[in-house]
């Protein structure tokens, strides 16, 4: 199983994942460069999952629809979102399992960026795993709570800390070189921050991405997903935040991180 990422927009990936024949897509926001990659490899579309409801992850279903015909589709459950009568999308949740290209999608919901949001954790027996998490978790960063609040964040990120730490980590938007400015501003001796850091700059002077990043890498870089070690809580306590209380941690670091340049 291949796991590609197409850029979008100005900092958005699309996820394409194929199998050398057929492929699935993740949040096309626009269809142009989901056309352009499928004609370049020879694949037919097979499908298209959906994180959540913004339009920079749903804008280009319609036209793919309209180039490929109809597909199947699938998105959160507890969000409205529909494209025309001729492609319903089936609603997933926590638990549902999806069986694409001979692989299993598990379903995790993930609120807190949006209400409905969910995340798609692909297994492929003998190969690496690959969550496919919209913009609930960035590399050493978190969405918005644009819709959730601090406790459903946390509670997203709990569950998808629990997946193995070899799961690559598959998000929507290049944000990891300022989210590593964040990381670094949080926790200053962090030498895993630092040292990241480095790596990507480096990426990125290539015009190459930073994603795909593995779950074990973000349990060492990431201030959301380290809300109950001691540096993050003394930085969050500085904030006014009750360090004692990870939700407080994150809800701290999230409103710092609102206004952070």
């Amino acid at each position: 199983m291949n796991v590609v990422a197409l850029p979008a927009f100005t900092d958005n990936y699309i996820w394409l994942i194929h199998d050398g024949r057929r492929a699935v897509v993740v949040d096309p926001g626009e269809a142009a460069p989901v056309v352009a990659a499928l004609a370049r490899e020879a694949l037919g579309l097979a499908g298209i999952l959906v994180t959540h409801h913004h339009g920079d992850h749903v804008g280009g279903v319609a036209d793919l629809l309209a180039h490929f015909g109809p597909q199947p589709i699938w998105g959160p459950r507890h969000e409205r979102i529909a494209f025309d009568a001729g492609a319903p999308v089936t609603p997933v949740g926590q638990g549902d399992v999806i069986g694409l290209l001979g692989a299993e999608v598990q379903v995790i919901d993930t609120p807190g960026h949006t209400a409905g949001h969910v995340s798609y954790h692909l297994r492929v027996p003998g190969e690496q795993d690959a969550l496919f998490c919209g913009d609930t978790l960035f590399s050493a960063g978190c969405g918005r709570l644009f819709e959730g609040t601090a406790a459903q964040m946390a509670q997203s990120l709990a569950r998808l800390s629990s997946l193995p730490g070899g799961t690559q980590v598959c998000c929507a938007h290049e944000y990891t070189l300022a989210n590593l400015r964040f990381a670094a501003a949080v926790e200053p001796d962090n030498a895993a921050v630092l040292q990241h850091q480095a790596r990507c700059e480096a990426l990125r002077t290539q015009g190459q991405p930073t994603l795909p990043s593995t779950l074990g890498l973000e349990l060492q870089i990431n201030p959301f997903l380290r809300c109950r070690e001691p540096a993050v809580q003394a930085t969050a306590a500085a904030r006014g935040a009750d360090a004692t209380d990870p939700v407080a941690v994150l809800a701290a670091l999230r409103s710092w991180k609102n206004e952070f340049r």
